[in-house]
Formats: C-alpha cells, sequence, structure tokens
C-alpha cells in the first residue's frame, strides 16, 4: 500500500519552494527601484552566502588576534613579510575574467534548459483538430494521444528532477496519478532496455495516430504528417533534457574556478591584515581592524561563485530552482481540457462590434487615457524634413548616355571598366597625359564634341600633344581598348622601334566624336 504521505498535492509540498518572482516590483524605473529588493530574504544572495561569509570573517579574525596578541617582535616581522607577498600575490590570479566568462556560461545554460521543457500546447491544438468523433471512442483516442505525451515527460523528468522523483518515486506512483493504465505499466516494464525508456509513450502515441489514420478519425496523411511533425518536436524537447541532464559543463572547467575563488580569498585572509610598519620610524597604514573593501569583495566574487553554483542544475530545490511539478500540474490539465472539453466547442459566430467601422480603435479607461495623445510611430524617416530646392526634388531618368560628371583621376580609374593595359607602370603614364590633356584643354585646343569634357571647347580646334616615353615603357605592348572617359582608340606600338627614337602621339577630332592617337616614329 503506498504511503499517504507520498500522494500530498504538489501545490502543498512545493509551497516553501517556490520561485522567487519580483517582475511587477520593477515594471516601472523609479528612484531606489533596485534598493527595495535588497532586503528579501527568500531567494537573496545573504541566504545563499551567509555561511561562508561567517567562515571567511572567522578565519581572518582568527588570525588578527593572533598577530597583535600572541606573536612576538621576530614573529610579527616574519608574518608581516608573508602577508605583504600574500597580498601582492591577489593581482595574479585572473579572478574576474574567469568567474566572469564562467557565470556567463552558466546563465546561458539555465535559460537554454527551461526552453527545453516540453509543453503541449501546440501538440494538443493538432490534436483538437485533427482527430475527430464526438463519441466515446472518439474521446478516448484524443485523450490517449495526448495522455501518452503528458506521460513522456513526466518520465524524463522524473530521471532530471529531484521535485519530480520525489514525488513519483515508482511507476505505481504514476499509474495512482492516472499518466498510465495498469496493462500499459506491464508493457512498459516488460520492454528491456539498458538505457532511458521516456521515449516509449512517444511510441504507443505513433502506433495510435496510424491506426486512427486507418479508421477515419485523421481524415487525410497531411492531417497525420502535422501530428508527426508536432509529436517530434515535443520528443526532441524530452531527449534535449536528457542530454544536458547527462553532458555537464567540464569538471575541470568547475575545479579551475572554484580553486580560483578560494585561493584569491586564502591569500586575502593573510595579506590584507592592518599591519605594524617594519620600521619603527615608518608612519603605519591606518588600522581599521575590519577590512571593509576586502569583505565587499568576498562578498561581490563569492556570491557571484554562489550564483553559478545554484542555477548550474535548475531542476534542484533551491528557492530559483524549475518548478517542475506545477508545471506536470498546469500542463495536463490544460492538455485534457483541451482535447476533450474544447472539441468542437464553439462559441456563437456573428458580427463584431466594429463591424460597420472601417476603423477599428478599443476604448481607453481614465487611467491610460494619455496615451491616445501620442502619435503612432510611422518610421524614422517620416518627419524628416526634405529640401525645398524644386531642382533637388525634381525626377530624371537614369540613362547610360547622360554625361557624366568629371570625377578625380584616382575615382576614374577605380570605376572604370578593368582594362588590360591598366598596369602600375601606366598608372603614373596615364597621370601625365591627363595632366597634358587638361592643359591643351584649357587652351582651347579640343572640340566640345568630345564626349570626356563640357563642351566649352572651341569646335574647331585640333591639339597636338608630344611626349617622351622612357625606354623601358616603349617596350610595353598596348592591347587595343576603349578608354571610357577620353572616347579616344589606343593602337598597339611598333615593337621593332629603335630604343633611340622617341614616339609621337597625335590627337586629331574625328568625325565620330572620337579621338584617334597614332604613334609616328621621330625622324
Amino acid at each position: 500500500m503506498i504511503d499517504k504521505l507520498l500522494l500530498v498535492p504538489a501545490w502543498h509540498a512545493d509551497k516553501a519552494a517556490m520561485t522567487v518572482s519580483y517582475t511587477l516590483k520593477v515594471a516601472n524605473a523609479r528612484f531606489g527601484g533596485f534598493s527595495k529588493l535588497l532586503f528579501r530574504w527568500k531567494g537573496s544572495i545573504y541566504k545563499l552566502l551567509y555561511k561562508e561569509f561567517l567562515v571567511f570573517i572567522l578565519l581572518y579574525a582568527t588570525l588578527s588576534v593572533t598577530y597583535r596578541h600572541f606573536l612576538n617582535e621576530k614573529q610579527k616581522h616574519l608574518f608581516s613579510k608573508v602577508s605583504q607577498y600574500c597580498n601582492r600575490s591577489t593581482d595574479l590570479i585572473p579572478l574576474s575574467f574567469v568567474l566572469g566568462f564562467y557565470v556567463t556560461l552558466i546563465v546561458n545554460r539555465w535559460w537554454a534548459q527551461y526552453t527545453s521543457i516540453p509543453l503541449p500546447d501546440q501538440l494538443m491544438c493538432v490534436i483538437s483538430s485533427n482527430v475527430h468523433g464526438k463519441d466515446d471512442k472518439g474521446r478516448i483516442l484524443r485523450r490517449t494521444l495526448i495522455r501518452y505525451a503528458n506521460l513522456s515527460s513526466v518520465l524524463i523528468l522524473r530521471s532530471v528532477s529531484i521535485r519530480v522523483l520525489k514525488r513519483f518515486p515508482t511507476m505505481d506512483h504514476l499509474v495512482d496519478a492516472g499518466f498510465m493504465t495498469q496493462d500499459e505499466r506491464k508493457m512498459f516494464e516488460s520492454l528491456h532496455s539498458d538505457f532511458n525508456k521516456y521515449w516509449i509513450p512517444c511510441v504507443w502515441f505513433t502506433n495510435l495516430a496510424a491506426q486512427a489514420r486507418r479508421d477515419g478519425r485523421i481524415r487525410d496523411d497531411v492531417a497525420l504528417r502535422l501530428l508527426m511533425d508536432e509529436l517530434n518536436l515535443y520528443r526532441s524537447k524530452c531527449s534535449m533534457l536528457f542530454h544536458y541532464d547527462w553532458i555537464s559543463i567540464p569538471l575541470v572547467y568547475t575545479q579551475v574556478v572554484t580553486i580560483a575563488v578560494y585561493s584569491f580569498f586564502a591569500f586575502c585572509v593573510i595579506g590584507r591584515q592592518f599591519l605594524q610598519p617594519l620600521d619603527p620610524e615608518q608612519a603605519g597604514d591606518l588600522d581599521m581592524y575590519v577590512p571593509l573593501p576586502t569583505l565587499l569583495q568576498f562578498f561581490f566574487y563569492a556570491g557571484w561563485l554562489k550564483v553559478a553554483e545554484q542555477i548550474i542544475n535548475p531542476f534542484g530545490e533551491d528557492d530559483d530552482d524549475f518548478e517542475t511539478n506545477k508545471l506536470i500540474d498546469r500542463n495536463l490539465q490544460v492538455s485534457l481540457l483541451s482535447v476533450d472539453d474544447m472539441y468542437q466547442n464553439l462559441p456563437p459566430t456573428g458580427k463584431d462590434k466594429y463591424w460597420n467601422e472601417s476603423t477599428a480603435q478599443p476604448p481607453y479607461t481614465m487611467a491610460t487615457m494619455a496615451e491616445t495623445l501620442k502619435p503612432s510611430f510611422m518610421g524614422s524617416t517620416f518627419d524628416m524634413r526634405m529640401s525645398d530646392d524644386p531642382e533637388q526634388n525634381q525626377q530624371i531618368d537614369a540613362s547610360p548616355n547622360m554625361t557624366r560628371i568629371q570625377t578625380p583621376l584616382l575615382n576614374r580609374f577605380l570605376t572604370a571598366a578593368a582594362s588590360p593595359a591598366v598596369s602600375l607602370k601606366n598608372f603614373g603614364k596615364g597621370s601625365r597625359i591627363h595632366h597634358q590633356l587638361l592643359r591643351a584643354r584649357a587652351e582651347g585646343t579640343f572640340s566640345s564634341s568630345s564626349p570626356s569634357f563640357h563642351r566649352r571647347e572651341d569646335p574647331e580646334s585640333v591639339g597636338r600633344i608630344e611626349e617622351e616615353t622612357e625606354d623601358e615603357e616603349s617596350r610595353l605592348s598596348v592591347t587595343p581598348t576603349s578608354d571610357s572617359y577620353l572616347g579616344v582608340s589606343y593602337k598597339p606600338k611598333n615593337t621593332g622601334i629603335n630604343r633611340k627614337e622617341l614616339p609621337h602621339i597625335t590627337v586629331m577630332e574625328a568625325s565620330d566624336d572620337s579621338i584617334s592617337i597614332t604613334d609616328q616614329p621621330s625622324g
């Protein structure tokens, strides 16, 4: 016979260990908002740390009294040197970096475990909408499906949560709680496996859904596929809880952080003592007896470590651990209500209140009336003032034949089409030609028909440009290409030109608005 004490409702068993919630207290930012939270005991850092804090104070006080009253001058001198050495050694321990990174990892893992707790909300909606039948067989089918899902979550929570295991220590407790029948228990125990068997109810779910599809309770394969997808998502969360419980943060990392904190304050117990000066003529530091900065440092760093210790496994019985028993009660009640009482139980439909209104505007209370005076957010650029100049707002069509605005030489090379004639050596040469062309333009020797300029030159003028090239440049072969800015075509140089002969580059106006360049050997 099961002990009646074990059948106490979960709300009574967890009454003294509910999660501490203070969200309402910090809903609005105000003066000293967080300071009011400092006087709470349950779930506080004082409750978590006071034992270690008292031990640290006791050790410090013991050494301080021993140093002041039980050591002779020679021993005090030696203790002072040891204390100074320990105080310098505290700077060698990277406590903030190691502890901060560790706590960040723990907090991320803590929240990920909470999001992995399986909730049947999506699955129960799919069951209610796709498993049909108002008769007893249809009700039994829907309730059994959702009960299998809840049974799977309870089995995995028994494996990871101390609270749930205390509530359901044996399979008999699950039978008495209504999560499984005696026949299901016998079948469950008859399946032997060396691993956790939380997945067995999920397999029962799939077999029962397939039978419902054959019987026509599930009307098409699309609905069956949707049901299977939701079940797989539910089962994957159960699996994630199991793996989070199985694979912990590496033990060496936890050991390193713990040793770093304990060794740091072991040095502080000795190194932060108030000492008498070694030289009697030297003025000593102020003797405060109580090392207040050191105590605050212990409170911060050791408290940080205790936070990580509390939430590294949120399925225990600490004040801020997850209320898994409450989740089990909620999931079972809500899911059964959804698939049974709410199955095709719809309120009457009709025209809503805003049927004849183009813009729906729900009413406000007097407490929230001020919110109606605020304009709706339309976008960050909605209220930006534009220029009043009509030329700036005039629309133009983007065309590749539009006259380009003259840009600096460097931008012209960067934005122009890639050409094999452009190289590091030709870059300097091209810049010299550019300056000479600009000088010829200023003298009025280029035609306005040239597409590379602003058509302000004399239309009948022809310019001639001569340039001396270096010996190494004369040996370069130029690939025929078309310059997109000057509108000129280059012909390859004669490779048989004598090294002492200098080429003449002639720029003449062409009838097709282009400039041709030919090389003529001098002499």
